[in-house]
């Protein structure tokens, strides 16, 4: 389960969050709210990509016990079991797809090599492994990065937006997949969407 208490955080003294607190289990949460509600930002605090000025967010065993991961107290064991899928572009634009991939790889040890070739030919990527990643359009970007996101072997997954830039076979694809009761059972997944995501959702959380 995903525990955020009493978290706190703003932009230039324009408060976002103030004392938010949310425990999320198994299943797909839907995040919503408005433009500037701080959608993105709670993911990539969730994420570890931003740091609260206070409060606490960890990973904990289902029904509570020992065993928890604090994201600031155990960033290595936190990042190794979430994953954060969003829009931006690798800062690393001298890198090919196949490289970047790497790298995401080495950092989850226990990947599966053959699931994630098996995400990359269902998202008809297989062929542009060796393309610098600068060179991909907004589609095989954010597709790059689903193939990693449905393969990495995380129990918390965070989507920003998983639907935008995509075809519509990739659409359904990525529905079928996230809507995998297997999956749902096993990994607290957070997406946010201007639209309905049209899955089985666990709950939505409006901001």
């Amino acid at each position: 389960m995903l525990h955020i208490d009493c978290l706190d955080f703003e932009y230039a003294a324009r408060p976002l969050f103030r004392q938010f607190s949310l425990q999320l289990g198994a299943g797909i949460t839907w995040l919503r709210g408005e433009n500037g509600a701080g959608k993105t930002t709670l993911l990539k605090l969730v994420a570890g990509a931003l740091q609260p000025h206070a409060g606490t967010i960890a990973l904990v065993p289902a029904g509570g016990g020992s065993g928890g991961i604090d994201s600031a107290a155990q960033p290595l064991a936190y990042r190794l079991q979430s994953y954060y899928c969003g829009g931006d572009t690798p800062q690393l634009p001298w890198l090919t797809v196949r490289e970047v991939l790497d790298l995401h790889v080495a950092l989850y040890p226990a990947t599966d090599a053959a699931l994630l070739d098996a995400e990359l030919r269902a998202f008809r990527l297989a062929g542009a492994l060796d393309q610098p990643v600068t060179t991909l359009s907004l589609g095989q970007h954010k597709k790059m990065q689903l193939s990693l996101a449905l393969a990495l072997p995380v129990s918390l997954l965070l989507i920003d937006e998983p639907f935008n830039g995509l075809d519509a076979a990739a659409v359904d694809y990525l529905r079928a997949r996230l809507a995998d009761p297997a999956r749902r059972a096993r990994q607290c997944i957070v997406l946010t969407s201007h639209l309905e995501p049209a899955l089985p959702l666990a709950q939505t959380v409006q901001l």
